[in-house]
């Protein structure tokens, strides 16, 4: 476990907490690290989770099922995501199924022991730090629907491209998702989002190699979403 305290002090969960802290809140939590191959489900939808987990190495994808064996992709973490922390601490079943997009370790920790505080100071951060995250995703899924509700699909890609560009904190960013999986986040015909994604680079509004872009005309962005 102390190989994965440096990486765990990065985490928005544990953000604040001192190494020396932390390897000992981690036995009183009972954290397990756990090895999932490709493909390998941690959550399934429509079943109960009572665990958070934090991605150590590898990526995982969530994605709400549709009908016709459809899939609506939620979200893609690579090391340092922290997932079921909102799903935990819910009487319903999960909505969503969490897999491993490659082979990955995963921390998971009971969600009743995290809410269980002992008022020391590590606990207190933790609690706050939990508190945060989730309000944080919170905020970034009224984005999702604000994405959602917009009226043509330019205002859409543009959206979600100016959303990724503040996350990455620069106009070059390469986006989690296959053109197939962004069809799919955004709500629209695959098709259609090739050609839409086509023409702006034709228009000299962004580079685009594979998953990769590059916004070229940041203001003309803005103002397609406004």
């Amino acid at each position: 476990m102390e190989n994965y305290l440096p990486i765990l002090q990065t985490t928005s969960l544990f953000e604040g907490v001192a190494p020396a802290e932390l390897a000992g809140l981690l036995r009183q939590l009972g954290a397990v690290v756990r090895s999932y191959g490709r493909g390998e489900s941690l959550v399934l939808a429509g079943e109960p989770t009572r665990r958070v987990g934090i991605v150590l190495s590898g990526s995982i994808e969530a994605y709400r099922p549709a009908p016709g064996g459809a899939r609506v992709p939620i979200t893609h973490m690579g090391p340092g995501g922290v997932f079921g922390d909102v799903l935990g601490g819910s009487s319903l079943a999960s909505p969503v199924t969490v897999t491993a997009a490659v082979g990955c370790e995963v921390l998971l920790i009971p969600y009743e022991r995290l809410l269980a505080s002992d008022g020391s100071p590590a606990r207190q951060r933790v609690l706050q730090n939990l508190v945060r995250t989730i309000s944080d995703k919170y905020f970034l899924l009224s984005r999702r629907v604000d994405l959602l509700v917009l009226k043509t699909l330019r205002a859409k890609i543009c959206a979600y491209l100016l959303t990724e560009a503040e996350q990455h904190a620069g106009l070059t960013f390469t986006i989690p998702f296959s053109r197939i999986q962004l069809a799919d986040y955004l709500n629209c015909d695959r098709s259609a989002l090739s050609r839409e994604l086509s023409l702006m680079q034709k228009e000299g509004l962004l580079d685009i190699y594979r998953n990769s872009f590059k916004i070229l005309e940041l203001e003309e962005l803005r103002k397609t979403v406004m």
